[in-house]
C-alpha cells in the first residue's frame, strides 16, 4: 500500500482527500478549519489511514503564500512528511483533463493523483535563521516602498509651500532637516522668528554639530525664505499635509533603521552571507536578500535549477520548423531574488570611483565587467547582458 493525503489549502481552512493506493480513494472528502481542533481532526484521519495500511501517509499540498504555514508547522511537529507542490505543477496536471471543472474537492483529489504521477520531493525544513532573515528583508522592502511613495507625496506638497527650502541642508531627509521644516513649514514662519532662536533650534535638532554650523544653516534658511515665491500660504490643508508627511517619514526612518540593524546582526551569524559578500559588488543588504530568498542551497542540485528558481532562464519556443528568435526570460521564479541579482550586477559593473578623472572604467568587479563588455560587443542589448551576468 502507498497511501497519501491531499490538502487543498485556502484561507483558514483546507479540503482533505485520502488515498490508500493509486486509484483507491479513502472515504469522502471533508473540510477542516485551521484551528487546533480542526488540525486534530486531520491528524485522527491520518492515524486512521496509517492503521488501515500500516504506512504513515505523506501529506501533499500547494504552496499558498502563508495560508499553508499553520498546517505545515502542525504536521511537522507531529512528525508527518509534507510535500509542498509548486502551483504551476499542480495547475499543469489539472489542465490535462478534458473537463474544465474546479472545486476544492476535485483539487484535493488531483493533489493525491499527482503524488502517484510525479516524483515529488518532500519539503526540506528551512533553518529558523534563514526564515527570520527572509521575513526581515521582505519587510524592509515593503517599508522602503512606502517610504519612497511618501517622499514623492512630500515633494509635491513642499513645492507648493516652501520650494526654496531644498538646498538648505545637504540631505533634505535628514532628521535635522525634517524637524526644522516641521517647526518652520513656511517662509513666513522663518522670517518672523528671531535669528538666535533659529540657531538654537537647529543646534538642538543636531547637537553633535557645532553652534557655528547651526548658525550657518540658519543663515541659509533665512536666505531661502527671502527667495521663496510663497511668502504666505493660502491653503491651510498644505500645512497639515506637510506636517503629516514629515512625521511619516521620520517614523519610516526609525523602522528601516531598526530592521537594518536586525538584518545585519542576523546576517553576521550566517556563513553563506559572509561568503557571498566576497563577490565584489554584493553588499550586506543584497547578500542577505539573496541568501534568504534561496533558503537551503541543497534544494538545488544543479546551477540551472537555481537559475530557473530565480526566473532568469530563457523561454525557448520551438515547434516543427519554427524556432523562436526572441527568447525572453520566464520570470516564473522568485521576483525578489531576481531583483536582488539584477541590482548586484549593476553595482558590480559600475565604475567604483566617486570622481572620474579619466575615461578609463575601473569597475568593482573586473571579471564581471569584462563578461558584460563581451556580451555588449556581441550586440546583446543592455538588459540581456545584465541577465547573462546575473546568471553567472
Amino acid at each position: 500500500m502507498n497511501p497519501v493525503v491531499g490538502l487543498d489549502v485556502a484561507k483558514g481552512e483546507s479540503q482533505i482527500q485520502g488515498f490508500l493506493d493509486k486509484k483507491k480513494p479513502y472515504k469522502t472528502s471533508f473540510k477542516v478549519l485551521h484551528t487546533l481542533e480542526g488540525l486534530d481532526k486531520l491528524r485522527h484521519f491520518l492515524i486512521e489511514i496509517e492503521n488501515n495500511t500500516g504506512v504513515r501517509p505523506p501529506v501533499v499540498l500547494e504552496s499558498t503564500g502563508h495560508y499553508h504555514t499553520p498546517v505545515v508547522q502542525y504536521l511537522e511537529k507531529k512528525g508527518y512528511l509534507t510535500i509542498i507542490v509548486n502551483p504551476l505543477i499542480s495547475y499543469k496536471a489539472k489542465s490535462s483533463s478534458l473537463r474544465k471543472v474546479k472545486t476544492d474537492v476535485i483539487d484535493a483529489r488531483h493533489l493525491c493523483e499527482l503524488y502517484y504521477k510525479e516524483e515529488l520531493e518532500p519539503q526540506k525544513k528551512r533553518g529558523i535563521q534563514l526564515l527570520n532573515l527572509r521575513n526581515l528583508t521582505r519587510q524592509h522592502e515593503n517599508i522602503t516602498n512606502l517610504y519612497v511613495q511618501t517622499k514623492l507625496q512630500f515633494h509635491s506638497v513642499l513645492d507648493q509651500v516652501f520650494p526654496e527650502y531644498r538646498g538648505v541642508f545637504g540631505d533634505l531627509y535628514s532628521t535635522v532637516s525634517l524637524l526644522t521644516l516641521l517647526n518652520y513649514p513656511t517662509s513666513k514662519d522663518v522670517l518672523e522668528t528671531d535669528k538666535d532662536i533659529l540657531d538654537r533650534s537647529i543646534h538642538e535638532y543636531c547637537p553633535r554639530r557645532s553652534l557655528e554650523w547651526a548658525a550657518s544653516k540658519a543663515d541659509k534658511l533665512v536666505e531661502a525664505a527671502l527667495r521663496d515665491p510663497f511668502q504666505e500660504t493660502l491653503y491651510q490643508s498644505h500645512i497639515i499635509s506637510i506636517e503629516m508627511y514629515i512625521k511619516m517619514l521620520l517614523e519610516y526612518q526609525k523602522h528601516l533603521s531598526k530592521l537594518e540593524d536586525q538584518i545585519d546582526a542576523l546576517a553576521q551569524e550566517i556563513e553563506e552571507c559572509q561568503i557571498i559578500q566576497s563577490i565584489p559588488g554584493i553588499g550586506e543588504k543584497i547578500a542577505a536578500t539573496i541568501i534568504s530568498e534561496i533558503g537551503e542551497i541543497d534544494l538545488f542540485d544543479n546551477p540551472k535549477k537555481l537559475v530557473a528558481f530565480a526566473g532568469m532562464d530563457p523561454r525557448v519556443y520551438e515547434s516543427g520548423r519554427f524556432k523562436g528568435t526572441v527568447n525572453r526570460i520566464t520570470k516564473r521564479g522568485s521576483s525578489r531574488l531576481r531583483h536582488a541579482l539584477f541590482m548586484a550586477v549593476r553595482s558590480a559593473i559600475r565604475d567604483s570611483r566617486k570622481q572620474k578623472t579619466t575615461d578609463e572604467i575601473i569597475p568593482r568587479n573586473r571579471k564581471l565587467r569584462a563578461f558584460y563588455d563581451k556580451k555588449r560587443d556581441e550586440g546583446k542589448p543592455y538588459k540581456v547582458a545584465i541577465i547573462a551576468c546575473a546568471n553567472k
